[in-house]
């Protein structure tokens, strides 16, 4: 961070140096950063942040309070949950809001297919692990999925597509703030912030999964939390949450069409 241009009152941030960076393996040699928690491309104030992480707590509530009687009900509270954290977000950052977002190239696309298999490989080991100490619950979604016929299949698929949306957004929102905090008050390197806030992003993540799998703590940090991880090191890279929503919906869709052919294949018995 350097001084003022114009105004004293107006900081002015550099970029980050080579030397705050991690390497190629970790973030791509592109120069790009994250957007917000520095300055660009627009300053936000600690007060605002907060307002951005009770909005993404808004959304949550909205998606796990509102009743869910069919696939196609459930697109209302699995669209505010996603449509309440950036409509504060555009609020915010006026016509920044879509920092979050970049174009998507075709080695983006590449990196999506990666981190899923990643994702499915890391939550496949440590479920293993966890299942062997502590025991899994099921999840309820997963397992009534394609029960109730072709269009209930298909805003299924609409409706858990919205929702993993919302659950980058739920994740990497907090991520930017903690790193706001950890870098502009805290006065951490970028280096450290980005460690602190994707395990502690990780951690929150896995806090709003204690439901779903019925309060077991294991399942939710060390499966779900794991699998977090991975997919948080994809928008790391790429600074691009479609990146990330893309790997987190190949992942997720695969354990969902599995469970889909799965159960097919029982009736068809």
């Amino acid at each position: 961070m350097s001084g003022a241009s114009g105004s004293s009152s107006v900081p002015v941030y550099e970029p980050a140096s080579p030397g705050d960076r991690f390497g190629p393996l970790i973030e791509r040699r592109d120069d790009a950063d994250f957007p917000f928690y520095n300055g660009t491309p627009t300053t936000l104030s600690a007060r605002q942040w907060i307002l951005l992480w009770v909005s993404v707590a808004v959304g949550f509530a909205a998606l796990v309070l509102i009743p869910q009687p069919g696939n196609l009900v459930a697109l209302i509270p699995r669209i505010l949950f996603v449509g309440i954290p950036l409509v504060v977000l555009a609020m915010v950052t006026r016509e920044h809001w879509t920092a979050l977002f970049r174009r998507v190239r075709g080695r983006d696309v590449l990196t999506m297919i990666g981190f899923a298999l990643l994702n499915l490989a890391v939550t496949f080991a440590l479920a293993l692990v966890v299942q062997a100490l502590f025991g899994v619950a099921s999840n309820k979604a997963v397992d009534g999925a394609g029960e109730g016929g072709a269009l209930d299949t298909v805003t299924f698929y609409v409706g858990t597509g919205i929702q993993l949306v919302g659950e980058e957004v739920f994740t990497i929102v907090p991520f930017l703030a903690l790193m706001y905090f950890l870098v502009t008050k805290a006065r951490l390197s970028r280096k450290t912030a980005i460690v602190l806030a994707w395990l502690i992003s990780a951690v929150w993540f896995g806090a709003a999964h204690l439901q779903t799998y019925d309060w077991n703590f294991a399942q939710a940090f060390i499966v779900i939390g794991g699998a977090r991880l991975v997919l948080t090191l994809a928008y790391i890279r790429t600074k691009n949450l479609w990146v990330s929503t893309g790997a987190h919906i190949i992942n997720d869709w695969t354990l969902f069409t599995q469970a889909i052919v799965a159960h097919a294949a029982f009736i068809a018995l």
